[in-house]
């Protein structure tokens, strides 16, 4: 007896035949893979002559200045920031990214159980006096299986994009780190050199008034013009709205450092006026290779890029046929009774085949515009290297610019240290009067006021540079990272690795 074929002789064949084809004419439109682009693999710094600065700025780099009132702004703004708490969640948010694309590239296993009651029509296909019934029970219980091959990488590739979205992203969580320690600390000592400018301020409106006081008695003693008088207390008008000016500035900062720290003016750890610390100038050494480990937003740039690159052989893989496994088992029974009896079993096992033959060009516009975010991801890399470069330089060259002037303050007060002194001298004698020594006084009080002014821009210029080299960000960037799902980053040089096959 001939035995029992499911299909016509030879449909076997025929179909393989039909897959062979329709692979060779989905191949011949199938892009090449990509190669890793080259990028910038140093900043731009040659010829920047500046000093030599004793190492990188550390993790907590505010610590350098010793200052307890600063370290606790700052623990008490990383602690309750907004902006802190946002790029926290964006951090969160990439890793159970992560989660859900592993979970979606494994072997899916779902279970279902279900009763139905149904009744028949009596005019149907089978009239229920065919049947013997009207209403009859469906019960139906399973377990159902499926696998997707992942012969070309598709899964792969769209893990370790999320991979990398999830390492930009704690760059991007670093950079609003640093963001914040930088925005309080440039604004506290902000408020010290306000504090400080206040005292020189209020000497000033004293030695005003004074002045203005002398004017007043010679004017009287018809000594000098009644214009006398006018013009020291115009003086005296000037000093006070200075006073009020720096006051005013002080509050503004108080205001400002409540809201970098998330909470209201009121609510501030008690601060109280001191010296503002010394700052050192300079660049580390091999700053333009470096910094593109220190800097967060540079690493974040170079992230994308990776990003990008694996999402277009993500969009390549999509021109490739999906091969999948399928399987079901479970009981099915329209007697509820019989449901777990041996018969009621039913199984199936099904392999599939998902061949892309016409799209419309769907696939070859996915992946041009996978191409045009890996160009862009590549330019905004390069811009960010670029504009690194520029807040080093800038940052660098203002500071050195900072130092020279504070040196010639320092000139111009010790010469007017050396008048009022010598003033001091001659009322003593009573060769002049105190119209000289106040006088004196005034333009030294002014000299110190813009040496205090100065030593805040010093002290920001630096608090900037530590920005522009990093804040103390450090991450590494090995060849392979070793991971249940590695991502190695960007070969810097350019060279395009052996293509996975």
């Amino acid at each position: 007896m001939t035995p029992h074929r499911p299909f016509p002789h030879g449909i076997g064949r025929r179909a393989l035949l039909a897959c062979a084809v329709a692979l060779a004419v989905a191949g011949c439109s199938i892009p090449a893979k990509l190669h890793r682009p080259a990028v910038r693999d140093d900043v731009p710094l040659a010829g920047l002559t500046t000093g030599h600065r004793a190492g990188w700025p550390d993790t907590d780099w505010w610590k350098q200045y010793n200052d307890p009132q600063l370290n606790q702004l700052i623990d008490l703004a990383m602690k309750d920031s907004p902006d802190i708490a946002q790029a926290r969640s964006r951090v969160e948010s990439a890793q159970q990214n992560i989660r859900a694309t592993t979970a979606q590239a494994g072997l899916s296993v779902n279970g279902s159980a279900q009763v139905e009651r149904q009744r028949l029509s009596e005019t149907g296909l089978i009239p229920p006096q065919f049947l013997g019934f009207t209403w009859y029970n469906q019960g139906d219980i399973g377990v159902q299986a499926q696998y997707d091959f992942d012969f070309w990488g598709k899964k792969h590739d769209t893990i370790e994009a999320a991979v990398d979205q999830a390492h930009a992203a704690e760059a991007q969580h670093s950079a609003a780190a640093i963001a914040i320690q930088i925005n309080v600390a440039d604004t506290y000592f902000g408020w010290l050199a306000d504090q400080a400018r206040i005292v020189i301020a209020r000497q000033a409106v004293q030695t005003a008034e004074q002045l203005e006081q002398i004017a007043a008695l010679r004017v009287k003693q018809g000594v000098d013009r009644p214009d006398t008088v006018q013009s020291a207390k115009a003086q005296t008008a000037s000093a006070r709205q200075m006073l009020v000016t720096i006051e005013s500035s002080a509050h503004i900062r108080e205001a400002a450092l409540a809201s970098l720290c998330g909470v209201s003016p009121a609510q501030l750890p008690a601060m109280q006026p001191r010296a503002l610390p010394g700052v050192t100038t300079g660049l580390p050494d091999n700053v333009g290779v470096d910094l593109i480990a220190r800097r967060p937003d540079i690493a974040a740039s170079l992230w994308q890029v990776e990003a990008a690159l694996r999402q277009t052989d993500v969009a390549r893989a999509e021109f490739f046929p999906d091969i999948s496994i399928s399987a079901m088992a479970g009981l099915s029974s329209i007697d509820l009774d019989k449901m777990f009896n041996s018969g009621s079993r039913v199984f199936g096992l099904t392999p599939a085949i998902h061949l892309p033959i016409f799209t419309g060009g769907l696939l070859e516009a996915n992946y041009g515009v996978s191409k045009a975010q890996l160009d862009a991801a590549v330019a905004q890399y390069n811009s960010t290297v670029l504009t690194a470069a520029r807040d080093v330089a800038t940052q660098s060259l203002t500071a050195d610019q900072i130092e020279a002037r504070r040196k010639e303050q320092a000139r111009q007060i010790a010469a007017n240290q050396q008048l009022f002194a010598t003033a001091q001298s001659r009322v003593q004698r009573g060769v002049t009067d105190r119209r000289e020594t106040l006088s004196a006084q005034a333009q030294l009080l002014q000299q110190q006021d813009g040496d205090v002014s100065l030593q805040a821009q010093a002290l920001s210029t630096d608090i900037s540079l530590i920005k522009a080299l990093g804040g103390g960000y450090r991450t590494s960037l090995p060849e392979q990272a070793s991971s249940d799902h590695p991502s190695s980053p960007l070969n810097l040089s350019g060279d395009a690795p052996n293509e996975r096959h």
